[in-house]
């Protein structure tokens, strides 16, 4: 029997609940293609605003481990936070003049290797004279139309050249900031995203943001220890086949590993056409080519896998689309930022049922139950991570 209460918020007779409008497969994919769209473009546009903020996030990541030893050896997190800032400076500047000095030696036999490549050129144009019919262009011809070229673009270049450094500095100065306001605040932030999430999600949440920090971190500690092996292997090999500038060109290619298929080609190519320059011998600079290609398979399949584990487990048609899509959208910073944004993107499918099989597509091979949800874990495990969230680091 109901009370009079109760009857009066019953709804009258014959009315019936108005029903729930579902939209056709076809109009939810039209919806996703076109949120789709106006992501890309947002991202194109504001590449300006985000290229720094993501780069401060993956560097902040990557010092927070060292900010708070640093705390917890009783040091202020301000100044702990500068003397994170202070060694990511002083790594840059060493790189910088390492470079520098390699580049000095360099630039000192571009001489002869000029001199040596117009030989070269003439031998080449002799060849394709005596084999094809082509007709040979003078000496004098190439110069007058590469220093024709230079006076038409030199201006451009110069200020091409200006800008880029003007950019470079400016940014460097955005992501030394950011990186310090990210370190400082990262408490306020991290109750600021708590805020948007229900009590029951937050351990799962937890879950996820820890799995974020473990892939990130993973993947540049471990790209600078796989800089360094890759270094020392292609030092090895160049100074073995008696390569001019083997310890530059070795550093230089592995450095380029940051971008991962292509950087390694492109580190290939430059000491390549030199060797032939020098040798001119086509299967010298062919053995100078595999060194790298040699290095490169044990970098794709012993160094990275050994090194980062089953952190970053990317399958390579993902990773190469991450690339020209990363290279589209931003650029050379994209192509470097593609790879450990995608391993984010599968930490997140992964933690979601509904996208869980997304992020199974962009893995690498058939993995089981993922160990970081969080029915799987212990339940010391989850009071680790609720007394994390609830004490300050």
């Amino acid at each position: 029997m109901l009370t009079p209460a109760a009857q009066h918020h019953l709804p009258p007779s014959g009315h019936k609940p108005s029903p729930v409008v579902k939209q056709t497969p076809i109009i939810q994919f039209a919806f996703f293609l076109l949120g789709a769209v106006l992501l890309v473009y947002s991202l194109k546009v504001l590449d300006d605003i985000l290229l720094p903020l993501l780069f401060s996030a993956v560097f902040t990541l990557l010092l927070l481990p060292i900010c708070r030893w640093l705390e917890l050896r009783g040091l202020p997190r301000v100044l702990a936070i500068i003397l994170c800032l202070l060694l990511v400076l002083a790594v840059f500047a060493g790189v910088i003049l390492g470079f520098g000095s390699q580049l000095a030696q360099f630039k000192s036999e571009l001489p002869k290797l000029q001199t040596k490549m117009m030989e070269f050129f003439t031998q080449a144009q002799e060849w394709a004279h005596v084999k094809f019919g082509y007709k040979p262009m003078s000496i004098e011809d190439l110069k007058e139309t590469t220093v024709k070229t230079l006076k038409k673009s030199g201006g451009s270049y110069l200020g091409t050249t200006l800008n880029t450094t003007t950019a470079v500095l400016s940014n460097l100065a955005q992501v030394l900031i950011y990186i310090f306001c990210l370190l400082l605040y990262r408490d306020h932030l991290r109750q600021f995203m708590f805020r948007f999430v229900a009590p029951d999600k937050r351990t799962s949440v937890l879950h996820t943001v820890d799995s974020i920090q473990t892939v990130v971190q993973a993947y540049i500690s471990g790209l600078f220890k796989v800089i360094v092996i890759v270094a020392v292997l292609n030092g090895i090999g160049l100074l073995a086949l008696g390569v001019k500038f083997a310890i530059f060109f070795a550093i230089f290619a592995s450095v380029l590993a940051i971008i991962p298929y292509i950087g390694i080609m492109i580190g290939a190519t430059v000491p390549a056409i030199i060797t032939l320059v020098e040798t001119g011998s086509p299967l010298q600079a062919a053995l100078v080519v595999g060194v790298f290609v040699v290095v490169q398979f044990l970098e794709g399949n012993f160094i990275t896998p050994m090194i980062t584990g089953s952190q970053v487990s990317i399958n390579p048609l993902a990773a190469i689309l991450a690339l020209i899509l990363g290279a589209e959208l931003w650029g050379t910073p994209g192509m470097i930022l593609s790879i450990p944004l995608m391993a984010v993107a599968k930490v997140v499918l992964d933690a979601n049922k509904a996208t869980e099989p997304w992020g199974f597509l962009l893995g690498d091979t058939a993995e089981g139950e993922d160990s970081t949800k969080p029915e799987n874990n212990e339940p010391n495990s989850v009071q680790k991570l609720w007394r994390r969230l609830l004490n300050k680091d």
